[in-house]
């Protein structure tokens, strides 16, 4: 029954009122981010801990290799409802070094149904195959995926109609690719404000 989980639970509610009796009451009010996170469903990577934001500050879509698919209804109406109704300032693609659907998409390993969600990355890196051969040393060419694929996925964000239509509107809008490094904790820019670099 994970009555470990639920235990943690309480005693993360009991501390938070301890902390701070208003929280709840203002946490059910709240929900106004700046912020949409697209980032990968790796359990090591959760977006609100890394960046250091308390719940409601950050709206947030995790999935395998943090891929944005134009046939992803879920992602798309997740766009939607950030943009349109939370009225979001920036959009975060955030991937991380040593990514398993990296690794997978690069190796080609069998995974299923996987295979099918990681074929964008394989299409990345086939664009940019003479690039990754020129890195001798295997962890650097996967980073240099991830890096590839965090580029790839903001260009994605910003071919959707929802974010088209959002920055024809004149609405406020910025697109930025990230990575995360497991083995340090920090995030490095990849690809900051699109929207400018895109037009």
């Amino acid at each position: 029954m994970l009555e470990h989980l639920l235990k943690q639970n309480k005693d993360w509610a009991r501390k938070q009122i301890e902390r701070d009796a208003g929280y709840f009451d203002r946490l059910v009010h709240q929900q106004a981010p700046e912020y949409l996170w697209i980032g990968c469903a790796d359990s090591r990577v959760p977006a609100n801990v890394i960046t250091d934001l308390p719940p409601g500050e950050v709206f947030v879509h995790r999935n395998i290799a943090n891929l944005v698919h134009h046939a992803d209804l879920n992602c798309q109406s997740v766009l939607q409802f950030a943009i349109d109704v939370l009225k979001v300032q920036h959009i975060i693609v955030c991937g991380h070094y040593g990514c398993g659907g990296i690794r997978a998409a690069m190796e080609r390993s069998p995974s299923g149904m996987v295979d099918h969600w990681l074929q964008p990355i394989r299409d990345i890196a086939r664009l940019n195959r003479d690039e990754l051969e020129a890195i001798t040393d295997e962890e650097k060419r996967f980073d240099r995926l991830c890096e590839l694929s965090v580029e790839g996925q903001c260009d994605r964000v910003l071919q959707s109609p929802i974010v088209r239509d959002a920055l024809d509107r004149g609405q406020d809008l910025h697109v930025h690719g990230w990575a995360y490094r497991l083995t340090d904790g920090q995030i490095r820019c990849i690809a900051d404000d699109k929207k400018r670099a895109e037009g």
